[in-house]
């Protein structure tokens, strides 16, 4: 009898600590901002971007900011216009040309309002 209440006072331990543990840690929030928007882009425009890691990023949505919701739902409309899929494993660049252009003329109006908001 001793053995048993041994036996459920570890488990009952064991499982109110794992409670506990969920309970009190707090689900894991993303939060994307304009630097990391920026290095996508420079790294897209660079040739040097997964396609998986570009579409985790453009995938999912900024609550925080709507400029910078806009400015990602614009770059995911460029991908969806101008890039094509599986491009980037094949050694081509994500978007083709137009592509590149419309992505430099974003992340350069990034930038600026970046540089604008700092000072």
């Amino acid at each position: 009898m001793a053995l048993y209440l041994l036996v459920f006072a570890v488990c009952l331990v064991i499982f109110g600590g794992m409670t506990a543990l969920l309970l009190l840690s707090g689900t894991p929030r993303f939060r994307t901002d304009s630097e990391q928007l920026l290095r996508l882009f420079d790294q897209a425009l660079d040739n040097r971007v997964d396609e998986t890691e570009w579409n985790t990023l453009m995938g999912y949505p900024i609550r925080h900011d709507d400029y910078l919701d806009g400015v990602r739902r614009r770059a995911q409309r460029l991908m969806e216009e101008h890039g094509n899929h599986r491009r980037a494993a094949r050694g081509k660049p994500l978007l083709d040309p137009t592509g590149q252009a419309e992505l430099r003329a974003l992340r350069d109006h990034l930038a600026r309002r970046q540089a604008l908001q700092q000072r």
